[in-house]
């Protein structure tokens, strides 16, 4: 069988196993693929119902409204970031776990399809600070500063609090410049920023 067969019967398997999903479960993914490639703003309800292929009243159901299944998919991404980013900081030497944690992030943004952080990308699509999608960006955001901080504290930096924010400033950057510029290039600059700032401790 050729590639492109073989690829062909991957995707119509993997299309077979979404479908015997739970319809909430249905949903989260149709949405996570469609606002990450294409924005939150610009896919309706009616295209979700049609990706995920439930009705409009299974849809209801389980969302009031739209802005909860966007809620819904930032708290599948920030599950994925803590199910990569706390084993590697509970894992290791603190030095070598903020590294490997930055070398994480620098390979997710070479993956194909990257398009910037979801956060930031869902953020910029509601202006409103109080609204529960910012509020749950900035959960996120809390978190993996936390996360920056404890490891710096561990490591006996000087000034952890500050570290962190400027680790949290080089992810964020990351972020864009994975989308933006060259990733490889982008992935090299990245890694000796963050060398440097845990290493002025």
């Amino acid at each position: 069988m050729s590639i492109a067969g073989q690829t062909t019967n991957a995707t119509r398997h993997q299309a077979k196993a979404e479908r015997e999903l739970p319809p909430r479960e249905r949903l989260v993914r149709a949405a996570s693929r469609l606002f990450y490639y294409e924005g939150v703003r610009a896919i309706g309800v009616e295209r979700l119902i049609a990706e995920a292929g439930v009705t409009k009243a299974t849809f209801y159901r389980h969302f009031a409204a739209k802005d909860d299944l966007v809620v819904a998919y930032l708290q599948t991404k920030d599950a994925f970031y803590r199910s990569v980013a706390e084993p590697l900081a509970a894992g290791h030497p603190p030095a070598e776990a903020i590294d490997l944690i930055f070398e994480a992030i620098a390979e997710h943004a070479r993956e194909r399809g990257f398009r910037g952080s979801p956060f930031m990308n869902a953020a910029a699509e509601y202006p409103d600070a109080t609204h529960p999608v910012r509020r749950l960006v900035a959960s996120h955001r809390d978190w993996l500063r936390a996360l920056f901080q404890d490891l710096l504290t561990r490591l006996g930096h000087a000034d952890p609090q500050s570290a962190a924010g400027a680790l949290l400033m080089l992810y964020d950057g990351a972020m864009v410049a994975g989308y933006l510029d060259d990733s490889t290039a982008a992935r090299a600059t990245l890694l000796d920023a963050v060398r440097l700032i845990r290493a002025r401790g």
